[in-house]
């Protein structure tokens, strides 16, 4: 089965800075998901990922890392589920940004457990029903 993996998860994997056992952890839990054809990925994901790259030369060479993994493609049907996860959680007081509610509305709707490390899913999660990758075996 397929993994959507969130861009929290793909910048622990390609930060170059010191790290710490979990980030160990992810970087080799989405190693193993890369080897064995399962990371799903959806274009804001993508967006987010190649936004703020300071030098077109890393702009490049992300790109060109990110190039194997083709985009889902989003159908109407997951906007307007990605609008009423965002107005259910707003109604219980939680907030999150559009792009983060689309991701939610892809992964049900593929039946996809997301990979991530933003707490804000937790939240979101306690009200919409999300399926979150746990890790591997």
């Amino acid at each position: 089965m397929k993994v959507l993996v969130d861009t929290s998860v793909w910048s622990v994997a390609l930060r170059h800075s010191i790290s710490s056992k979990n980030s160990e952890q992810i970087k080799a839990q989405l190693t193993s998901l890369v080897e064995d054809g399962r990371v799903a990925i959806i274009g804001p994901i993508r967006q987010e990922l190649l936004s703020g790259i300071k030098s077109s030369k890393q702009f490049e060479v992300l790109k060109k890392r990110l190039e194997p993994f083709k985009d889902i493609p989003i159908e109407t049907e997951d906007y307007e589920l990605a609008a009423e996860f965002f107005n259910r959680c707003r109604v219980k007081g939680i907030q999150g940004s559009h792009i983060d509610f689309l991701i939610c509305a892809v992964s049900y709707r593929r039946e996809l457990p997301l990979f991530t490390t933003d707490k804000d899913f937790d939240q979101y999660g306690k009200h919409i029903e999300l399926k979150m990758f746990t890790g591997l075996g």
